[in-house]
């Protein structure tokens, strides 16, 4: 059997690290993921809101370096809880164990897109990022001036060699 989840979005609020009585770390959190919505309009967007747990040095990990509006990318497995609400309802909870997890965008590319700027009112997720205002130029690859190993391949419709 297998049961893998591999998710990417932004977290919805900051982690909440905690520990349990036997003194190990456990954070959880929730990630917005965006998803195409196939009805009338095709090119719609719908917001999953996916809950997530992660123990010992992950735990801590999330909680040293992810606060709201990150991206990030988690990878692990798909676990149901069964547990009792207030009233004594039986409720079953849906969530990812985080076995692995990782930045999703480098802090220069968030900071060179004017970093997160959407919001999480009411359980909306607002995507929301800032462009570039100048688009960047395009990397020059000129042939090396003098002795070189290389050289420029000609444009011939010669004989193949091989």
């Amino acid at each position: 059997m297998l049961n893998k989840a591999i998710l990417m979005g932004r977290l919805t609020r900051d982690p909440e690290l905690r520990y349990t009585q036997s003194n190990l770390p456990v954070v959880s959190f929730t990630v917005a993921i965006d998803r195409r919505y196939g009805g009338n309009n095709g090119g719609e967007r719908q917001t999953d809101f996916i809950n997530v747990v992660a123990w010992r040095r992950t735990a801590e990990f999330v909680s040293q370096w992810f606060t709201k509006g990150m991206m990030i990318v988690v990878v692990g497995s798909i676990q149901s809880r069964n547990w009792q609400d207030k009233n004594g309802n039986n409720r079953t909870s849906i969530e990812v164990v985080a076995d692995e997890v990782q930045f999703g965008e480098s802090k220069r590319s968030r900071d060179a897109n004017g970093g997160y700027q959407g919001g999480y009112d009411d359980g909306g997720y607002q995507n929301s990022y800032s462009a570039p205002q100048q688009p960047q130029p395009a990397p020059s690859f000129d042939m090396p001036a003098g002795n070189s190993d290389f050289s420029e391949i000609s444009d011939d419709d010669g004989e193949i060699p091989f």
